[in-house]
């Protein structure tokens, strides 16, 4: 196989997704175990985010030895001119829970940017997934984006961060937000929001507090769905981010956010 053959970096990067969600399901809806903070009180990690990274971490270096991997969980490891990058619970709040809104995210990357990403659903048992150059799908059934170019009827999605300055923060934006979308939602996972936002189910998202990890996936996905997707840059309080949108709806969404 070559380096950069996305068709079969995309299929290692499904089964990748495959065998975490193999860890997830089973655990999901009892109580977990080894469950402990990480950057604060509210932000939380569990043996399943462990173990079903450990199982990426085991596929990938079968089936890609020279690669370098980069996950929430584990880390930085490896040196190669792939890198994959693995947030093996997305959404670890709603599964300890018990809410059914989580995800795994696999992405592979060059230095020019992501070559193939999977957002999989294993409650819905929806697989999103996109290569550079290839066409999204929904469980290999083509999408796109909303091409809504009204902001007063949009549905948005966004996220909030774990940090109680931040979030208040957040808070003034989507008070000015809100009267002027159709409405927000938050899902508390970003890998989904952003593959829902691939197709059509939600018109836009922003969110910062954000990891690489969280939108790697995603992101591609996004993008080739249709949707103009951009960084927010860090600014005083403000963390790192990300927004996608139709075109249509970009500029305005985006004043109103980093405004």
């Amino acid at each position: 196989m070559s380096a950069l053959d996305e068709g079969a970096l995309l299929e290692i990067a499904r089964d990748a997704a495959r065998v975490a969600a193999d860890e997830l399901l089973p655990r999901f809806g009892h109580q977990q175990d080894g469950v402990r903070t990480k950057s604060g009180p509210t932000d939380l990690v569990s043996d399943a985010d462990v173990a079903a990274e450990s199982a990426v971490r085991r596929l990938l270096s079968e089936r890609r030895p020279g690669d370098a991997i980069l996950g929430e969980e584990g880390g930085s490891t490896g040196e190669g001119e792939l890198r994959w990058v693995v947030d093996p619970l997305d959404g670890t709040i709603n599964f300890l829970f018990g809410i059914p809104a989580f995800a795994v995210s696999v992405a592979c990357e060059n230095e020019s940017g992501t070559l193939a990403g999977v957002v999989l659903d294993p409650v819905r048992d929806e697989c999103f997934a996109a290569t550079r150059s290839g066409q999204p799908t929904l469980n290999e059934r083509p999408i796109h984006s909303s091409d809504r170019d009204e902001l007063a009827t949009a549905m948005v999605a966004t996220g909030f961060a774990y940090d109680a300055a931040v979030r208040a923060r957040q808070a003034e934006v989507l008070i000015r937000l809100l009267p002027r979308v159709r409405d927000i939602r938050r899902v508390g996972a970003a890998a989904l929001d952003l593959a829902w936002c691939a197709c059509g189910r939600f018109d836009a998202y922003y969110e910062r507090g954000l990891h690489h990890w969280d939108f790697a996936a995603g992101a591609l996905i996004a993008t080739r769905a249709g949707l103009d997707v951009r960084e927010l840059e860090e600014a005083g309080h403000d963390p790192f981010g990300l927004l996608a949108a139709p075109p249509g709806l970009v500029e305005e969404l985006a004043g109103l956010v980093v405004g």
